[in-house]
């Protein structure tokens, strides 16, 4: 994999054990653990905006969480209650399941990275920072990375 090519974007490191490779142009993610796939799957990136470059870590995540923005002027706006398994990796950029749309392969997003409900639970479970038990809300840190 070539870093920095502007149709990818990494969240977590190649060196790590764990990461995340989603590919702009494929539309499509694929989790990586170690040499292995962990899985792979469709996605719908950003439309209206462009979903960040360059390699991030996931330093927030939410069971469920109401996302709002947009513009009712050039018809772009939205209000979703309850998006899940939200994984925030820039500013207000994440990657999360989605209810609203099946239309996975296709840019459909305000920039986030819209993945099926099913694919984001495991990611939501399996990825850094890890979050336990009945606990809803996770944020990274020194001890939680």
């Amino acid at each position: 994999m070539s870093l920095g090519e502007t149709d990818r974007r990494v969240l977590g490191t190649a060196s790590s054990a764990k990461w995340i490779e989603i590919d702009l142009t494929a539309q499509k993610l694929i989790a990586h653990d170690g040499d292995t796939i962990f899985l792979e799957s469709p996605i719908s990136s950003g439309l209206w905006r462009s979903t960040p470059v360059g390699q991030f870590y996931i330093y927030y995540k939410i069971v469920s969480t109401k996302m709002e923005g947009g513009s009712r002027l050039n018809k772009s706006y939205y209000y979703l209650p309850n998006v899940p398994f939200s994984m925030f990796f820039s500013g207000d950029y994440g990657l999360h399941g989605t209810y609203w749309h099946s239309n996975f392969g296709t840019p459909m997003s305000h920039g986030c990275i819209n993945a099926p409900t099913s694919i984001a639970e495991k990611l939501f479970y399996w990825s850094g920072p890890h979050i336990e038990g009945t606990t809803k809300i996770v944020r990274s840190g020194p001890d939680n990375p």
